[in-house]
């Protein structure tokens, strides 16, 4: 089995733990789609996209295990660092790629490494695209402007 695969299957499995089973669906979805962009996104922009996949599977996952929003990005980092240690799949650099993308993706403002940028990219086009009724967020319009003249 592919460590993609791996690290989906275990992300699943934490999801499908939650206490509020009603969020599971947009929990996945966010997770799933977020994954997906970064995997087009590190294809276009030269980086790797297994790296990225696992990011974007992993992004989140502090928000959701602890139903806390507050400082998630910092917190989930390290919650992303412990279940990749677990599983054994990456390396420590691998480890470090991830983890620096999951802890700077809620910077928007703020202009990081090439696979950071990536991953914040990835949240921006599943949050502006897999609700196009909802309002873009402030901090997320100057990216997703500049992602649409990107990709378009």
């Amino acid at each position: 089995m592919g460590r993609v695969k791996e690290i989906r299957n275990y992300i699943n499995k934490e999801i499908m733990q939650l206490e509020n089973k009603e969020k599971i669906p947009a929990v996945l979805q966010h997770l799933y789609g977020v994954s997906l962009a970064a995997t087009i996104l590190a294809k276009k922009r030269g980086e790797d996209p297994e790296l990225a996949a696992i990011a974007g599977m992993l992004h989140d996952i502090h928000a959701y295990k602890t139903g806390s929003y507050d400082d998630h990005a910092h917190k989930g980092s390290d919650m992303a660092r412990d279940i990749l240690e677990k599983l054994g799949l990456t390396t420590q650099e691998e480890n470090e790629i991830i983890c620096s993308a999951v802890y700077h993706h809620d910077d928007k403002l703020v202009i990081d490494n090439a696979f950071d940028e990536l991953m914040k990219d990835a949240d921006v086009i599943d949050h502006c695209l897999n609700d196009v009724s909802k309002a873009i967020k402030d901090k997320e319009k100057v990216r997703f402007e500049q992602l649409t003249e990107e990709l378009l």
